[in-house]
């Protein structure tokens, strides 16, 4: 094995990194370092939600279910991921949150890798993450509040 391959599992190695599997704060040494683009190997459980929505979305991203129903809420739209394969792409400047409806797996490609770019949950503190953070501005209850669809 060369210092450029890397192997691993999706499963295991998203534990590590709060599901990230690639992207900018990879050590510079490691083969998932990348500038460009960010991967990430989304496990959720029914009823987990980004509570606070991410807003002023440098990146665009796509999200591709691998198995669950998942929600994506973006302004003035909600999107049920519900069959295998199901996926949604946003782009700069669109506002985001999500729901697990089922427990739900779901890949995530995010695109450049913007270093300091995180939004505050309680997770961080435990794993003493650095990085500056954004904040929400806004919640999924008042999405499903508002009945958007």
């Amino acid at each position: 094995m060369t210092d450029s391959v890397y192997v691993g599992n999706a499963g295991r190695d998203a534990a590590l990194d709060r599901g990230w599997l690639l992207g900018h704060f990879k050590d510079a040494s490691d083969s998932r370092h990348s500038e460009n683009v960010e991967i990430k190997w989304g496990v959720h459980p029914q009823g987990d939600e980004r509570a606070q929505w991410v807003s002023g979305e440098e990146r665009t991203a796509l999200l591709v279910l691998i198995s669950g129903r998942f929600r994506v809420e973006l302004p003035g739209r909600s999107v049920l991921l519900a069959e295998q394969g199901d996926y949604v792409v946003w782009g700069r400047g669109v506002d985001h949150s999500w729901f697990a409806e089922e427990e739900s797996v779901v890949l995530t490609v995010r695109w450049p890798s913007v270093p300091g770019y995180k939004v505050i949950d309680e997770d961080d503190s435990v794993a003493g993450h650095s990085h500056s953070y954004r904040t929400a501005t806004s919640t999924v209850a008042s999405l499903r509040t508002a009945n958007l669809s």
